[in-house]
């Protein structure tokens, strides 16, 4: 994983968003948050977003915001635009919505790959959520997934090389558990 000297490297931030080309290396860290990498095989050049969550859910405002999946699709298709390609000529790659609070699950459905699954509407958990829309919005603008490392517990580094289109992913458990506490009284004498 070593870069070339002449790299830049470029760290993504929760709702930001970059597109660069072969002298580049992105990298963000995700928690229940959600990362789509998009590479273009031939010319070398490719971005990552970062977004938070699935959608704004109200009226768009006139610039796109990348820290909703929607939007921060918007700005993908507006650089691959920009440049002269189609979803179609790229690899995309999906990392992130990991379950950062194991031990508060909203939905006994939402239990690993579970809440994954197309089947499982009922999970209101944000990961899911944010995992779920990355595949939609990717198929139906006409990407290709090639890879992902979507769900599980815990937090991941996400390392995207644009001059090769490898990217790495270091999934990191839950070190500690949560602990909830549900009330506590204070008496006083």
């Amino acid at each position: 994983m070593k870069k070339p000297d002449h790299i830049i490297e470029i760290f993504l931030q929760p709702g930001e968003f970059y597109f660069g080309d072969r002298d580049t290396r992105i990298r963000t860290v995700l928690g229940s948050c959600v990362s789509i990498t998009a590479w273009h095989p031939k010319l070398l050049i490719g971005g990552m977003c970062h977004y938070m969550l699935p959608t704004r859910g109200t009226a768009k405002p006139a610039e796109p915001d990348g820290r909703y999946a929607d939007e921060a699709m918007v700005l993908f298709l507006r650089e691959i635009r920009a440049v002269g390609t189609r979803p179609a000529e790229y690899q995309v790659k999906l990392f992130g919505g990991g379950n950062m609070f194991p031990g508060a699950r909203q939905n006994k459905h939402c239990v690993g790959q579970n809440c994954l699954s197309e089947e499982n509407s009922a999970c209101r958990s944000v990961s899911c959520r944010n995992s779920k829309i990355a595949r939609h919005l990717v198929e139906i603008n006409g990407f290709t997934v090639t890879a992902e490392h979507l769900g599980g517990d815990g937090h991941r580094q996400v390392f995207f090389d644009i001059w090769t289109g490898h990217v790495w992913a270091r999934q990191n458990p839950v070190t500690s558990p949560m602990i909830v506490i549900e009330s506590a009284r204070i008496e006083q004498d």
